[in-house]
């Protein structure tokens, strides 16, 4: 079946079981086909392809709900609801987005990027429904990586409470982004290998039923066997005392045995969690023999083959942030590396080669994470929290209460600071100043290129006066020469990086190329912009300050991160708490909505942050008769 003719899943309702197995080739075929030249997340969708099939055909999307939790498993749901002519331009600017979009489609019920939250949502789409008085079918689906998020757990047990009518899918492939860790998933591996839970229980109860009742105390004892033998099949005891109705496990690639058991499932009253096993990457053996994460989500490749096509070019800084750990940590016994599943993303699988016993992997748990570094840290350890800024949002409260109140001597190292591109919305990191730099106790520092990276990581890890945090960029670093032996940077001061007498532009980060590129713009008009690398975000680095507000020219603040709350705010704070009334104060960064999907050059191009932009600012600031001079 030609994959670009499916407008709209009703199609799916005609079809036998051996025409959707032929349609779930024809769209694993052209998965594979489209994301070995766009990337994306082709792992997870090749493992739903099936499921995602008889969940459209067995419900009546865009009246029942469908949650995909995270969403990158959403592919063949765009697929079959009209979306496949669009994956040519799958994450990239103004293109398909690769996780669910109410602005996409009516058949989009929910958007996800972090997981753990479609239980939730779904609990508040049930309980509108039954206020409603309407029939439509709630059917979120997770992955067993997810249900490790503290949120998930919360929705399971009012969930449980409320006894409404819903059904959970709970996909359960043993991976997230890399092998998922802790007691759920080794409950679950349990539950994979002890067989077919409800059909086990039926039975009994049939046989119970066929005992002739001679009375109460023969009737309690029949139940007393049954409840015995249910805790011995141990199988979906744990979802059944949270009030739900188990079914599974079932093989998420047979089609007849998906039908039967949603069909079960429909007729169920009150919560229901159907337990699918699937095969990540599944029908593609490069995908399929993925034990690192590789195929979770990834760049352009080749069919044939299964190599992963990469650019040349400097190293990244999860690199860099990797090999700087173990330098450290060699002659550090304090250092703990601590990550919220993400060991690859961040480079700690590295460091976990060579220090296992160091390493804590704590699954998507970025409360507990936070937290358990605060732990570590008040027995003398030295906690380093890997973690993505946007996943550090999560665990906020953690932040707050349990690390900076009490001064803790917790290294945050923030990944993905700024904009990642094509994941979008979800995942841009451009909050974390605005969240971090209120705080007390906190310093927060951001590098210019990559060895000032692995000298700002030796600074955080030596600092032992409460937390500190250094974000710092995705992707590669600018190609600088490294040095051999790292050094503490001093916490608050700036380097200057051109002298200027007309004005300054006051960067940090990736915008540092870019302020140096409006310099050499300024200079062909005769403006001599001071360009300034404001590597301490907070605190600031007052002389610098007030040096340049004693100079009286204006300045430009530049940042890739939100301008309500950010670094620029915080220069204007500076100088009005300090009586500098006249200084001339100009920001440019990431307006007040979302950014979503593309490429970050086209992104900082829509919003207008970029070296001309930058310079046409300060030329407009600049007096008239400052230039001709």
């Amino acid at each position: 079946m030609d994959v670009l003719n499916m407008k709209d899943p009703a199609f799916l309702k005609d079809l036998d079981d051996k025409q959707l197995s032929g349609v779930a080739e024809d769209i694993r075929g052209f998965l594979i086909d489209k994301l070995s030249v766009t990337g994306g997340h082709l792992g997870p969708n090749l493992g739903v392809v099936e499921l995602t099939l008889v969940l459209h055909q067995l419900y009546n999307s865009p009246k029942d709900k469908f949650l995909f939790d995270v969403g990158h498993q959403s592919y063949v749901h765009k697929i079959l609801t009209g979306r496949a002519g669009q994956f040519d331009t799958l994450r990239q600017h103004k293109g398909l987005c690769g996780f669910p979009k109410r602005s996409e489609s009516i058949h989009d019920a929910w958007e996800t990027g972090h997981s753990s939250t479609s239980l939730s949502g779904a609990m508040g789409m049930t309980l509108a429904r039954d206020l409603k008085g309407t029939d439509e079918h709630i059917i979120p689906i997770i992955g067993d990586g997810a249900l490790t998020g503290g949120m998930a757990l919360e929705a399971l047990n009012h969930i449980g409470h409320e006894q409404r009518d819903m059904t959970v899918i709970l996909n359960d492939n043993e991976m997230s982004i890399a092998p998922n860790v802790g007691a759920l998933h080794n409950m679950l591996g349990r539950m994979r290998t002890a067989g077919k839970y409800q059909k086990a229980k039926d039975d009994l109860e049939m046989l119970i039923k066929k005992v002739p009742a001679f009375g109460g105390r023969l009737a309690a004892s029949a139940e007393r066997v049954k409840d015995s033998l249910k805790y011995l099949l141990v199988s979906g005891m744990f979802f059944e005392e949270l009030g739900f109705t188990y079914l599974g496990p079932v093989d998420g690639h047979d089609i007849a045995d998906l039908k039967s058991n949603i069909r079960y499932a429909k007729k169920t009253k009150g919560p229901i969690i159907i337990h699918v096993v699937t095969k990540k990457g599944k029908g593609y053996a490069p995908a399929e023999n993925d034990a690192k994460g590789t195929w979770h989500g990834l760049g352009p490749y080749k069919i044939e083959s299964g190599e992963v096509v990469k650019k040349p070019g400097p190293p990244s800084y999860s690199g860099v942030f990797a090999e700087t750990m173990k330098t450290m940590a060699r002659n550090d016994k304090r250092i703990v590396a601590v990550t919220p599943a993400m060991p690859n993303g961040s480079g700690l699988d590295k460091f976990a080669l060579e220090f296992p016993e160091r390493m804590f992997d704590v699954g998507i748990a970025e409360q507990h994470a936070t937290t358990m570094s605060a732990g570590l840290a008040t027995q003398g350890m030295k906690p380093v929290l890997a973690i993505y800024s946007t996943f550090l949002q999560r665990g906020y409260d953690q932040l707050v209460h349990d690390v900076c109140r009490q001064n803790l001597n917790v290294v945050f190292a923030i990944d993905r600071a700024g904009l990642v591109g094509a994941d979008g919305e979800t995942h841009q990191g451009v909050f974390d100043i605005s969240y971090m730099r209120h705080l007390p106790n906190i310093k927060l520092m951001a590098p210019k290129d990559e060895n000032e990276f692995q000298h700002m990581l030796y600074t955080a890890v030596q600092y032992d006066d409460g937390p500190i945090a250094v974000r710092y960029p995705r992707g590669g670093g600018l190609g600088v020469t490294m040095d051999e032996t790292l050094h503490s940077l001093p916490i608050g001061k700036w380097e200057t990086e051109t002298e200027g007498k007309d004005a300054a532009i006051l960067a940090f980060g990736t915008m540092i190329p870019v302020a140096r590129q409006a310099a050499e713009l300024l200079a062909k008009k005769g403006i001599k912009a001071e360009v300034v690398n404001a590597r301490s975000l907070k605190p600031l680095d007052g002389d610098k300050l007030e040096a340049l507000a004693d100079k009286q020219i204006p300045i430009l603040t530049l940042e890739e991160h939100a301008l309500l709350g950010g670094f620029g705010s915080s220069i204007l704070e500076y100088f009005h708490e300090n009586a500098y009334h006249s200084v001339v104060v100009e920001r440019m960064g990431i307006p007040d909505w979302y950014i979503e999907h593309g490429g970050v050059p086209d992104l900082l191009e829509e919003i207008g942050l970029t070296a001309e932009n930058a310079a046409r600012t300060v030329q407009n600031m600049v007096p008239i008769k400052q230039q001709r001079a």
